[in-house]
């Protein structure tokens, strides 16, 4: 049996045919339509194409993919996994994009909306038609949704939205959004769409991280909507707690696509950099690195594996995912330093990978659940006792 040290651990073997079809299709997209242009996007902090790339990544199955009808892809969760791996080795940015689209702002109205904004929404976001954000976190509450200031007043049969979110990816380029508010009646989400009077989303700049994305604040100033705006099926905040793990569990696997991309880097790099009078990569504290690097890989792609069966067969729970997010963007971030070490100057030049995805890697440490929300997760499922307040 032939060994591939790009599968240490023979992972491939767990995928079926389908699996690697998917896997293929959005490595081929991202290495044509991202990588030759993602250190110049990055450099001049935004992303051009987003539009475009967003009708690309619909047509191939990329937006909503793992929701079933209004023109989604139904494919499996593990399926779903390996695309986020595949575009986050390409950026975190370009993941960040799919992500929310799907398991964010479509995920919302795929489970919590009426048949009606379903209908009217969903099939033109898989498309990439119409480009969603979803606005949960605010400037003064990221960690602490429950006390958000955004408020949803009755006023006869419509509801007015007064209030601000931050750090909303998505958001200057969306054609819809799903704000979450708090109501007499509690917090409820909306499906509003952009051109509305009184919504708007100026672009959040000068950002030294997720450069190739765009990032936006949510303003609602006296935002009316009609009745049939607010999503029906659901009050409270497990209706954005529930969308963020199922955003969560795409980080677990895109983590290690960046990962992934710092690792190979590594590698090629110390095989062909001479010092010394031979390569570094027959050093043995080179050869140490590359080692711990790959184990730490493997092993975070291995539990993203699992945890995406667990999902398939509906058995994932919350705190598996705050398992999987808190250990893999760490271990990546760990892989992306150490890679950088051994490139040495060239770690932090643009012409490698790098740098991009490591300083990408710290917004994706803290957004989505930040280390300490995961870790104090994880620890009142061990000890039963609430450590939050």
């Amino acid at each position: 049996m032939s060994f591939d040290p790009a599968d240490l651990l023979g992972l491939d073997d767990l995928l079926d045919p389908e699996d690697l079809a998917v896997r293929d299709t959005v490595r081929s997209w991202a290495a044509d339509r991202v990588l030759p242009y993602v250190a110049e996007w990055y450099e001049r902090g935004e992303l051009p194409e987003i539009r475009e790339l967003a009708r690309e990544l619909g047509a191939i199955g990329a937006l909503g993919m793992s929701l079933e009808g209004y023109g989604c892809a139904g494919a499996s969760a593990v399926q779903y996994g390996l695309a986020c791996l595949e575009l986050e080795a390409a950026d975190s940015g370009i993941r960040s994009l799919v992500s929310v689209q799907g398991s964010l702002a479509m995920y919302a109205i795929h489970r919590f909306g009426s048949e009606e904004q379903k209908r009217t929404w969903l099939p033109r976001m898989a498309s990439g038609e119409v480009i969603g954000c979803f606005g949960l976190t605010e400037p003064d509450h990221g960690s602490d949704p429950a006390s958000m200031r955004t408020y949803a007043k009755r006023d006869g049969s419509d509801w007015v939205l007064d209030g601000r979110k931050m750090w909303i990816t998505n958001g200057s380029v969306a054609g819809v959004a799903v704000v979450w508010a708090r109501t007499e009646e509690g917090v409820r989400g909306f499906v509003v769409p952009t051109d509305t009077a009184g919504f708007s989303a100026p672009e959040i700049m000068h950002k030294w991280s997720l450069r190739a994305s765009v990032t936006s604040e949510l303003v609602m100033d006296g935002v009316r909507l009609p009745a049939d705006a607010v999503l029906p099926e659901v009050t409270g905040l497990k209706g954005p707690l529930s969308c963020l793990s199922h955003a969560r569990y795409g980080i677990v696997w895109g983590s290690m696509g960046a990962a992934r991309s710092c690792f190979e880097s590594a590698v090629e790099y110390a095989k062909t950099r001479e010092q010394f009078g031979k390569p570094i990569g027959a050093f043995q504290l080179t050869q140490a690195k590359l080692a711990d690097m790959a184990v730490e890989l493997h092993k975070g792609i291995l539990l993203a594996h699992h945890l995406g069966r667990r999902m398939d067969a509906g058995r994932l729970r919350p705190e598996q995912i705050s398992f999987g997010k808190l250990n893999n963007v760490r271990e990546a971030i760990e892989i992306c330093r150490t890679a950088r070490t051994i490139l040495g100057a060239n770690g932090i030049s643009l012409e490698y990978p790098i740098m991009r995805h490591a300083t990408n890697l710290e917004s994706v440490l803290t957004y989505e659940g930040t280390v300490e929300m995961h870790q104090l997760v994880l620890g009142k499922a061990l000890t039963g006792l609430d450590a939050f307040r």
